[in-house]
């Protein structure tokens, strides 16, 4: 075995180095490039698991020839790789002359093909187009028969647009919305480069339309002949007919004409049948309204509420007919005057409620014309004020009722402005002659001056038309201002006519007699609001007799007291001390005058109301004549109070006087005591005057106070 130099230590090669001081390094450099290794490194993982395989014992000789074992094993591998793509490149030449002489055939074919595209390109080119031409006549086609189902009409169904053979029915509806669609949409060809294909259709779609408007305008024309308003369960067939024909307004207007004439007669028979009871209905509770001919205020009001309720049963008919199911009248109108702008005027709106009031009113004129005749007769009739008035404001009732339902411009609302004007007129033609009658014979007042019979009679009337105009509709606002004029002509002549009569009688029956007409007169009409201001001029009247029959009474109790001549004396008089005592010297208020008086006074005192109430014993009203009598007291006690009040002013004047004299005596007898001759005539001279100045009060021959007075007089 050879050995080298690296086997041994201490060995140094050519260069003269030690090669034992060198393996030390190498070893180190070993060591540290193995601790360095990271073991999760791949390689070291798959030299580990390599060697694992192989089992290797960790021994010295192994150590020594692992190198070489391994570098004999990656000889080995290397050359089995390298047999084996000897192989495969064995292989490879093989597919490559495959490949040229597949190449050649493939040459060999693309030569052969040109050749046959050369030979067949005119086949070709000319199967080409036929395919093309074939796709184009496919989507011809489908389009022809979608244009086809869209814009023509099969002939069934046109049938059943125009014959009148055939029902008008939904599918008839059906038919005609798609003729009008179909009418619609070619408007849009009408905008293609064609326009001759449109115009066309167009026509075509116009000439089906109005033959199919016309069928159902002669349909429906026949139906209103039969058709029953009063039966709650109108064929739908109807109703949506009729919507369909507004949107031809011509012929729906055509077809309305006829309907309202139909619709007249069948009221206007109806009316004359309720009138005479000549139906084939022999249905006991169903009587004659000319029955009660006799009573106007009946028949009138039967008439009245008929029409009422044929009014209100017709509109709720057609509203149902016209205006069920929202608006949908409304807008075949609006449609078809949109199609036929020449049917309309410029700026007219159609409103559905408007076209039924005026339907209504159209059906109701027949009714409107005999119900006017027949009311207006009864009127002229009727000889009664008071039952005038009543169907007057019946007729305004019913007409406030009816303008609800119909407006204020129609038929029947012009029929009864018509009559309540007629029934106004008459009534005051009847009140007229009825007033200038009363006044020919009302020559004088009662003798007991109690109300007029004609005044009660009045008033009587005048009480029944207020009941009768409170129950109308007139407006609270323009109630006083409306019934005024029936007062002013009812009531106003014979009041005047009182006060003319009153100016014949004596006081204080003039007042007596006016406070018992006027008092009455207020009674009846203050519990109703709407105569306030005839009331005020009433109470005016009443409070100036009041006051009148105050002064009167008043003027009794002075004179038959004896307090007048002692008022009048000192009324002239002032409260000064010259004119009080002024007073002492006046006839009236000497002892005996002022004695006499006061008998006379206390014979006045215990019977003093009674003799005062027997003056207003003609006044029927004994509460006023209470309060008149008793105002009348009060007034008395108050002069009563004033007289009293200056005679003891005079009283304590005099007294006054009196005292400073005395005070004036004693001082000069004080100064005068020297001489008892001056002393002794001093005072026989005071004596003298004493006896000058003895008086007495003047209440002592009027004792009366003003309390015992009101006391006697309450």
């Amino acid at each position: 075995m050879d050995y080298t130099s690296h086997d041994y230590p201490g060995y140094y090669d050519d260069k003269g180095a030690s090669t034992a001081g060198q393996r030390p390094l190498a070893l180190t450099q070993k060591l540290t490039g193995v601790l360095s290794v990271s073991y999760a490194d791949s390689e070291i993982r798959d030299a580990l698991r390599l060697l694992d395989l192989k089992n290797v014992q960790n021994t010295p000789d192994l150590r020594r020839s692992i190198r070489f074992d391994l570098q004999k094993d990656v000889i080995e591998c290397n050359a089995s790789i390298v047999q084996d793509f000897g192989q495969v490149a064995e292989q490879l030449k093989h597919v490559g002359s495959t490949i040229s002489s597949l190449n050649a055939i493939c040459k060999d074919m693309r030569r052969q093909v040109a050749a046959a595209r050369q030979e067949n390109a005119p086949v070709l080119d000319e199967a080409s187009a036929l395919l093309k031409q074939k796709e184009d006549l496919e989507k011809k086609k489908q389009l022809l028969i979608a244009f086809n189902k869209h814009f023509v009409l099969p002939e069934e169904e046109i049938m059943i647009l125009t014959s009148t053979n055939e029902p008008i029915n939904a599918h008839f509806f059906a038919v005609l919305d798609r003729t009008k669609q179909i009418h619609a949409d070619c408007q849009i060809l009408l905008g293609s480069e064609n326009q001759l294909l449109g115009l066309e259709l167009m026509e075509q779609s116009s000439r089906q339309l109005n033959s199919g408007y016309q069928k159902l305008y002669r349909w429906i024309q026949k139906e209103f002949k039969t058709l029953d308003l009063e039966n709650p369960q109108i064929n739908a067939i109807i109703r949506r007919s009729l919507r369909t024909l507004a949107e031809r307004p011509a012929l729906f207007e055509d077809c309305l004409d006829s309907f309202s004439e139909a619709r007249q007669h069948v009221l206007t028979d109806g009316f004359y049948t309720a009138l005479t009871g000549s139906s084939g209905n022999d249905d006991p509770s169903m009587k004659p309204i000319e029955l009660h001919a006799h009573d106007t205020l009946r028949y009138t009001g039967d008439i009245l509420a008929w029409a009422h309720s044929a009014t209100v049963s017709e509109r709720e008919s057609l509203e149902s007919l016209f205006i069920s199911e929202g608006d949908e009248m409304a807008k075949g109108i609006r449609a078809g005057r949109q199609s036929e702008p020449w049917s309309a005027m410029d700026g007219e709106s159609f409103d559905g409620r408007q076209a039924l009031d005026d339907l209504v009113n159209r059906n109701m004129a027949g009714v409107a014309r005999a119900l006017r005749q027949r009311v207006e007769q009864a009127i002229q009739g009727q000889g009664d004020a008071v039952t005038i008035y009543k169907i007057a404001n019946l007729i305004g009732f019913y007409r406030v009722t009816l303008t609800k339902l119909l407006g204020p411009n129609s038929s029947v609302m012009e029929a009864l402005s018509a009559l309540e004007g007629v029934a106004m007129r008459q009534f005051e033609i009847l009140q007229s002659d009825q007033t200038a009658t009363v006044q020919v014979e009302f020559t004088r007042a009662p003798p007991d001056l109690s109300v007029p019979d004609v005044l009660d009679e009045t008033l009587t009337q005048v009480k029944a038309l207020m009941k009768s105009y409170e129950s109308s509709l007139t407006p609270a606002d323009s109630r006083e201002h409306d019934f005024k004029p029936i007062l002013l002509q009812t009531l106003r002549p014979i009041l005047d006519t009182c006060d003319s009569l009153a100016k014949d009688l004596d006081t204080p029956a003039i007042d007596i007699f006016l406070l018992n007409c006027y008092t009455s007169t207020r009674f009846t009409l203050q519990s109703f609001d709407f105569t306030l201001s005839f009331v005020e001029q009433i109470d005016n009247v009443v409070g100036s007799s009041t006051s009148n029959l105050i002064d009167y009474q008043h003027a009794f109790f002075l004179h038959v007291s004896g307090l007048h001549s002692l008022l009048t004396a000192l009324t002239s008089l002032t409260d000064s001390e010259t004119d009080l005592i002024q007073v002492h010297d006046l006839a009236p208020f000497q002892p005996a005058a002022l004695t006499e008086a006061s008998r006379t006074l206390d014979e006045f005192l215990p019977s003093a109301l009674i003799d005062a109430l027997e003056n207003l014993k003609q006044l029927r009203n004994t509460k006023l004549a209470g309060d008149i009598t008793s105002e009348a007291a009060d007034r008395f006690c108050e002069h009563f109070e004033f007289v009293e009040t200056r005679l003891a002013a005079v009283d304590e004047l005099l007294a006054a006087n009196d005292k400073r004299g005395e005070l004036s005596s004693d001082d000069d007898e004080e100064e005068d005591q020297e001489e008892d001759e001056n002393r002794r005539s001093r005072s026989r001279a005071k004596v003298q005057d004493d006896e000058k100045r003895d008086w007495v009060p003047l209440r002592a021959f009027y004792p009366r106070t003003s309390g015992e007075i009101r006391v006697l007089l309450s």
